[in-house]
């Protein structure tokens, strides 16, 4: 998996318009063009498809807003801040590559191919992964806040949605059971080599029920002994009763996707059990 960070004014003019706003000058200046531009405001609101399909030849039928925007002042702080948002990230995730690239093919265990990530302003909280027909290039609109305490965070995020989109051709009824599987992947272990230490108790509350179903299951996708199963429990501070479990011994030599077909196929028999516990 490639990376590529990239500041592009369309996306981060569009996000700073119809998002929420950043602060109160953004504010009033969103209402100013409401009031003034009501129809070119409304216009602009339905390219967001047109920019995320081809971000780097996009030219707008009425620019404007766009105009507007970009000559205050406070877009130009916006700007500058959101380009030293993008050189952070881009300094974590370069100074972590190496690591992240193994961890992920060791896990994962099919390719991802090259993403464009469109960084946009931070106090935003934006995440977009939304897949556009006709899409030149994998693209992902991202701007949450760095955790100054724990920079990796930021990465496990970034990897976590990216993957999520890399599973978005499964039938939506079985969107627990990706989801479970993905935080099981990139938020739980995933995190655990980063962080060197189990977060496994972290992720949705509401996936906590199937992830704890899957976990043996999932031990046996990392290739986990019936030995080294116990480490991994007491490491994880999540129990169940081993010899409850058949040991599917090729789990090991399948990818992630692979996993989750695995997990769909034989629900009823995963999703069952009651005696999973928490230490």
């Amino acid at each position: 998996m490639n990376l590529k960070f990239l500041v592009n004014d369309y996306v981060l003019i569009w996000n700073l318009l119809f998002q929420a706003s950043v602060s109160e000058k953004i504010h009033k200046l969103k209402q100013k063009l409401w009031v003034n531009y009501k129809i070119e405001y409304n216009n602009t609101y339905r390219d967001k498809d047109l920019i995320l399909q081809d971000y780097k030849n996009f030219i707008p039928n009425d620019d404007i807003i766009y105009n507007i925007v970009m000559e205050t002042k406070d877009y130009e702080k916006i700007k500058k801040n959101t380009e030293k948002y993008r050189n952070d990230i881009l300094r974590i995730w370069d100074n972590n590559k190496k690591v992240i690239k193994k961890e992920l093919k060791d896990i994962l265990r099919f390719s991802i191919g090259d993403y464009k990530v469109l960084v946009v302003y931070d106090l935003l909280n934006v995440v977009d992964t939304t897949v556009i027909k006709n899409q030149k290039e994998d693209v992902i609109v991202f701007g949450r806040k760095i955790d100054n305490t724990d920079t990796n965070k930021i990465i496990v995020d970034l990897v976590y949605q990216i993957v999520r989109r890399e599973t978005r051709k499964i039938p939506k009824e079985y969107r627990n059971i990706v989801k479970a599987i993905v935080e099981l992947a990139v938020l739980n272990e995933f995190s655990t080599r980063l962080h060197n230490r189990s977060c496994y108790l972290t992720g949705s509350s509401a996936l906590d029920y199937i992830k704890r179903q899957i976990y043996p299951y999932w031990l046996m996708y990392l290739g986990a002994s019936k030995k080294e199963m116990l480490e991994y429990m007491m490491r994880d501070k999540i129990a169940f009763d081993i010899d409850e479990y058949t040991y599917e011994k090729q789990l090991s030599k399948v990818d992630l996707l692979e996993f989750i077909d695995f997990c769909i196929r034989n629900n009823k028999h995963i999703i069952k059990n009651n005696n999973l516990e928490v230490i």
